[in-house]
């Protein structure tokens, strides 16, 4: 875990997902226009990514572990979080795919600390369905949502949720789907995005996936914002 910043220090966007990936496809547009404005970005990684799909390139899941290690890396590194003063990663080991079978609270104070700590304008993380369903997606959310509502209102940053205007096929996961509220467009950076995107070789079958259904999401990167309803119509910055 990192040292504690300097009083005043704060993150203008802090991401908190599960899986090595999970980073690039919705927000790393977003994560370059901050940090090329010189705001500081922050990402929580959760799991090593160890159960997700080899494609044939490895054999265990600590074989699968290590790879996703090295493809994270590169790909922070093409965005840039890595370099950036200020900016931060931080992996933990929790159990990829098994992260509904871990003490909520637990995973909730791994999310608190970071946003007490890191003191960020912004988190972001998966919506009530986890976008797609995942187990480790949806326990995402449960936990983030815990961490921010046991915050003081003063202390709350804004808490985005990814979201697509393209409702989900699956009649539960539309039931909880949230139309967007804050889009940008990451045209600007959309061919180191996608150089970005390459990094995560494993998962080029999700790649293919992300692409197929929502092609225009690589250039317009858009979102939820929690209690946006009760903001001013602005909801692109």
């Amino acid at each position: 875990m990192s040292a504690p910043h300097p009083d005043g220090f704060r993150l203008k966007l802090l991401l908190i997902v599960p899986h090595p990936d999970d980073e690039v496809y919705g927000a790393s547009g977003t994560l370059m226009t901050y940090m090329q404005a010189g705001e500081p970005c922050g990402l929580v990684t959760l799991t090593r990514g160890e159960a997700g799909r080899t494609l044939g390139l490895c054999d265990t899941p600590e074989e699968l572990a290590r790879m996703r290690d090295v493809e994270l890396a590169a790909c922070l590194e093409t965005i840039g979080l890595t370099s950036h003063p200020g900016s931060v990663h931080e992996q933990h080991t929790f159990p990829d795919k098994y992260l509904q079978d871990q003490p909520l609270e637990v995973l909730t104070e791994v999310a608190r600390e970071a946003m007490t700590r890191l003191r960020p304008e912004t988190v972001l993380t998966f919506p009530p369905n986890g976008s797609n369903g995942h187990p480790d997606h949806v326990t995402t959310h449960r936990a983030v949502k815990a961490a921010w509502d046991s915050l003081p209102v003063t202390d709350r940053p804004r808490l985005w949720y990814y979201a697509s205007d393209t409702p989900p096929e699956n009649e539960a996961l539309r039931a909880q789907w949230l139309s967007p509220t804050v889009r940008h467009d990451v045209t600007a950076h959309v061919t180191r995005k996608l150089q970005a995107i390459g990094c995560h070789r494993s998962q080029a079958l999700s790649t293919v996936d992300f692409i197929r259904k929502y092609p225009e999401r690589i250039t317009l990167e858009t979102f939820y914002e929690v209690g946006a309803e009760q903001l001013s119509p602005e909801s692109t910055r």
